[in-house]
Parts: C-alpha cells; structure tokens; sequence
C-alpha cells in the first residue's frame, strides 16, 4: 500500500513537471513576434503535453480527438478563444503591437497551458480517459485554473534564468 501510494505520488510530481515545462515552451513561442505562428506554436505545444501525460497515465492518446478537446476546452468560451488570438494578431500594429503582443501573449499561452494541463491531470487521476473527456463538465476548473495560471505564468522564471 506504501509503496502504490509512492508510485502515485510520483507519478503526479511527474505530471506536474510536464505542465509546469509545457508552459514554459508555451511562454516562450508567445513571445515570438509573429502573428498566428505563435498562437498555432502554442497549441502544438498543449498537444504535445497531452500526448506525454497520456504515455504517463497509459491512456491511449488520439490526436483527432485531442485538437477537438483543446478546440473545446480552451476554445469553450468567448474570451478564452478571442484573448490569445488577438495577443498574437495585435503584433501586426507596428511598435505598439509588438510590445502588447510581446507581454500579453506569453501570460496567455502559459495560462491556458497550465490550465488544459491540471484539468488532465485531474482527469487521467480520477481514471479518465480521452473518450470519455466533458470538456463542458470541467468548464468551471478550467476557469478556475486558468485565473490561478495567470498569477503562476506571470510569476514564472524557467530554471535557467
């Protein structure tokens, strides 16, 4: 029992270390000064997350089904879809763009990647799997993880720095 216990913890510290490093790959392609690409960049990135914690939690990772979740859950709402889209195509305003895009993208990105990333967590943990992901029942966490991603994207200093 110790020892599952053990196991599970330490499967969950790894999780957290591949949110906590896919946001930051988040966060540093929203800084790229071009438009869309960063925006596009970030959801490879979230993909690429679901995919890791779907090896971890040996659930079976589809990726159709995966860009369809994404496109659900971070998509799910007006501002959620509209705020990272307008971060990276305020970039094309010469100067002022640039710099709006260069601060209010990467926050965006991290956020949403932490945000997708504990909503997974919390579902593989509780044994779910991509078939039988809501994105509707989980709306509310997302939300929730997303304002509590703000603060930690905003505070982030990747390892190196």
């Amino acid at each position: 029992m110790v020892e599952n216990n053990i196991a599970e913890n330490e499967k969950l510290e790894e999780a957290q270390e591949i949110v906590q490093t896919s946001m930051y790959y988040a966060m540093g392609l929203g800084i790229v000064p071009v438009p869309i690409f960063d925006f596009v960049a970030v959801s490879v990135v979230q993909l690429d997350m679901l995919r890791r914690l779907c090896k971890l939690y040996e659930v079976k990772f589809l990726k159709g089904k995966g860009k369809n979740i994404l496109g659900a859950l971070v998509g799910g709402g007006f501002s959620a879809t509209v705020s990272p889209l307008l971060a990276s195509l305020v970039k094309l305003i010469p100067l002022v763009g640039t710099t709006l895009g260069a601060l209010s993208m990467p926050i965006l990105a991290g956020s949403s990647t932490y945000a997708v990333g504990k909503v997974f967590i919390q579902h593989f943990e509780s044994g779910g799997t991509f078939l039988d992901f809501d994105p509707k029942a989980v709306k509310e966490f997302y939300a929730e993880k997303l304002k509590e991603g703000t603060v930690v994207a905003a505070k982030a200093k990747p390892a190196n720095a």
